[in-house]
């Protein structure tokens, strides 16, 4: 399949980074995130990488306007000339007009969809060793004992971010700031949605046939 220009969507935890790179390899196509394109740009001193170096030197978020810049300058490279897939962009609908305005066309937007107490379950449920980075999830794939690290002994950790409540702030803005672009792209009548599943494998399925049934 050629000419495949993915976005990915869905809450925190649902799964779109691990679908996306799944079928980034699948087809042979990048995934570009915006974090590491911006890091890139700086280091390489282009011209959208110098203005973001001044923003973000003064302890300020890169504007929508440079950002956008730097993704123009990466998708114009070779290996996205058969397609690619965005991650972390576009987060607000302002950012998908301005990618509209730059003539990215985007032909398939996938919504990974799985309930918020599903996600704050899977979330919440995540350890991991401070010691040797292994990650664990009490239901779906504990320790040994439930509390060490089976590689090193070390006594597992919930991190900061999978705290509940944490969570729950990161599910809000969610669904305040990037769920819109459902909206705005079912109107386009790219948008697909894929019931996120209990194995990651059934997950996969349902996302290729989506994408393979909304790309002709």
């Amino acid at each position: 399949m050629k000419n495949l220009k993915l976005i990915f969507l869905g809450a925190p935890g649902a799964g779109k980074g691990t679908q996306s790179d799944i079928v980034a390899e699948k087809y042979g196509i990048p995934t570009i995130s915006t974090g590491v394109m911006i890091r890139e740009a700086i280091k390489n001193n282009t011209e959208m990488g110098l203005q973001a170096k001044a923003f973000a030197e003064n302890g300020k978020l890169v504007p929508d306007e440079v950002v956008i810049g730097i993704i123009g300058e990466r998708l114009a490279k070779d290996d996205c000339q058969n397609g690619f897939i965005l991650d972390g962009f576009p987060r607000t609908v302002p950012q998908a007009e301005a990618l509209d305005k730059m003539g990215v066309e985007i032909n398939c937007v996938v919504s990974i969809e799985v309930p918020d107490e599903k996600i704050v379950e899977r979330m919440s449920g995540r350890r991991s060793c401070a010691k040797c980075g292994a990650t664990y999830h009490i239901v779906y794939n504990p320790s040994k004992d439930g509390t060490t690290c089976d590689k090193c002994g070390e006594t597992l950790s919930i991190r900061k971010d999978d705290a509940p409540e944490v969570v729950l702030d990161r599910l809000n803005v969610y669904h305040n700031q990037t769920e819109p672009l459902k909206d705005f792209y079912g109107k386009k009548g790219v948008l697909v949605l894929v019931e996120g599943q209990e194995k990651v494998e059934d997950t996969t399925a349902l996302t290729l046939g989506a994408i393979e049934g909304s790309v002709k």
